[in-house]
């Protein structure tokens, strides 16, 4: 029987996918985590990854 994927909204993309990774309650997609690992800190999107990454440690009922 195969197993029905639940798609999550992304932190980063802000898009649904199914493959990522969960951290805390929030959902990185398998894609934005592969740019992130390779994103060097001189690179410009940098900022924005910090930007968004963020909302792992601040919680949206608070």
């Amino acid at each position: 029987m195969e197993e029905a994927k639940q798609q999550s909204t992304c932190i980063i993309c802000e898009q649904p996918k199914e493959e990522g990774i969960r951290i805390i309650t929030q959902f990185i997609c398998a894609t934005c985590e592969e740019e992130i690992v390779h994103t060097d800190v001189q690179d410009e999107k940098y900022p924005f990854f910090i930007h968004q990454l963020r909302q792992l440690w601040y919680r949206k009922d608070a």
